[in-house]
């Protein structure tokens, strides 16, 4: 049976290609068993599958059609409130300063561990319903607000009960490696990560992705390299938190042990890019991340100067409180100079290779692809960052069924 019929789009945006965007006008898709079965003119896919045989038919008329969005990078799921910190870095106080007076990361760990699990899931259900209001149809969420094996594996578990309790698809990723507990050594702390998380994280079976903050006052390149192997070696793909505040290695390390991504970024230069591209690791830029911190965003043009393809993230957190993957698209153009174009395919293509679904088709609108599809408002994709700080998404389908339909 078709599940779905949307038809008479303005603009259908099936995906890159070539000459950066594959698009559609006066458009037409029809989805059966939660995957895409065709994609194309109207009266060509409306002939061979008729609406009058749909169990659902949407109307597109005068708006765009295109891949749910992606969301390959935040930190989700968190208990207490940080506001006060907005107006600290208001008033001059820089993330570093923030964090060495028991704020930042730290603060968020003592409001998670003493949250329960319901309190905790509950939480993210609601950020994920806000997400999906936005268009997001695939999340990664970290954990890393635990800092201790036992805080750290109930962040897991929330997360897998999400991706289970919510439509949208919530990709979990470990990250005991977030920050160093207060008390601790680095390298003693590295050593409970790989001797005693790691172990307990396989056994549980939840974690996909392994990620560490590789940065100066954090984790060094070596510590990260240890904790990333001992990950690869229980079963986890790395991620890397790289060259955010510093160029400390980040990117070359994601590069040599395969990562499927590295994030952040801002101090990448040419050789750190190159070596990415050449490893076939996605850069993941958060532009979110430096429009809260008032700091200069990452150079997207160095990498597309390059060949190198990147992704878009919300980075979703305490820190930086925007769970809209269109602002953060709004934000790549306006902040980095990418185009509309490039910002949505970064957004959606972009953050299934961030998080290994790419063969999958996830982020496209082709046939064979899963049914993850948003219907804007806007009779181009261009209104989506042309339109920023309002949500344009109107209706969100999931495997072919509707998630939110604001219409």
């Amino acid at each position: 049976m078709i599940q779905t019929i949307i038809h008479d789009a303005s603009e259908i945006i099936v995906g890159p290609d070539e000459n950066g965007l594959d698009r559609l006008e006066n458009g037409a898709v029809a989805v059966a068993g939660g995957t895409i079965a065709a994609v194309g003119p109207t009266e060509a896919v409306t002939e061979e599958y008729p609406p009058e045989n749909a169990k659902r038919v949407i109307d597109a008329s005068g708006r765009t059609v295109i891949p749910g969005f992606v969301d390959s990078h935040t930190h989700a799921l968190f208990a207490g409130d940080r506001s006060d910190e907005f107006e600290a870095k208001l008033r001059g106080a820089s993330y570093q300063e923030i964090l060495e007076e028991g704020g930042g990361i730290l603060r968020t760990v003592g409001a998670t561990r003493n949250a329960s699990e319901d309190e905790l899931l509950a939480r993210l259900l609601e950020y994920l319903d806000v997400m999906a209001a936005h268009g997001t149809t695939t999340v990664e969420v970290k954990s890393g607000y635990g800092l201790d094996t036992e805080t750290e594996l109930r962040m897991l578990s929330v997360i897998d009960r999400a991706d289970e309790e919510h439509p949208i698809d919530v990709v979990p990723t470990y990250m005991g490696a977030h920050a160093v507990p207060e008390g601790r050594a680095e390298d003693d702390y590295v050593e409970e990560v790989v001797t005693e998380q790691l172990p307990a994280v396989e056994r549980q079976d939840v974690a996909e992705f392994c990620d560490v903050f590789c940065e100066e006052g954090v984790f060094s390149v070596e510590q990260s390299r240890r904790v990333l192997t001992a990950g690869k070696e229980h079963g986890l793909t790395p991620k890397v938190h790289a060259e955010e505040f510093v160029r400390l290695g980040g990117a070359q390390l994601a590069a040599d042990l395969g990562a499927a991504s590295a994030d952040h970024l801002l101090h990448a230069e040419t050789a750190d890019i190159n070596a990415l591209g050449a490893a076939g690791v996605t850069p993941v830029l958060l532009p979110g991340t430096a429009f809260s911190l008032g700091a200069e965003y990452a150079d997207a043009g160095a990498f597309t100067d390059q060949g190198v393809s990147v992704a878009l993230a919300s980075d979703f957190n305490p820190n930086c409180h925007s769970p809209s993957m269109g602002f953060a698209v709004a934000l790549g153009c306006l902040g980095m100079e990418m185009t509309p174009a490039q910002a949505l395919v970064a957004g959606t293509h972009g953050g299934a290779r961030a998080l290994d679904r790419a063969d999958t088709g996830l982020g496209t609108v082709e046939p064979g692809a899963p049914a993850d599809l948003c219907v804007v408002d806007a009779p181009t994709h261009v209104h989506i960052p042309y339109t920023f700080g309002v949500n344009l998404v109107d209706t969100v389908l999931k495997d072919g069924e509707v998630v939110t339909d604001d219409r």
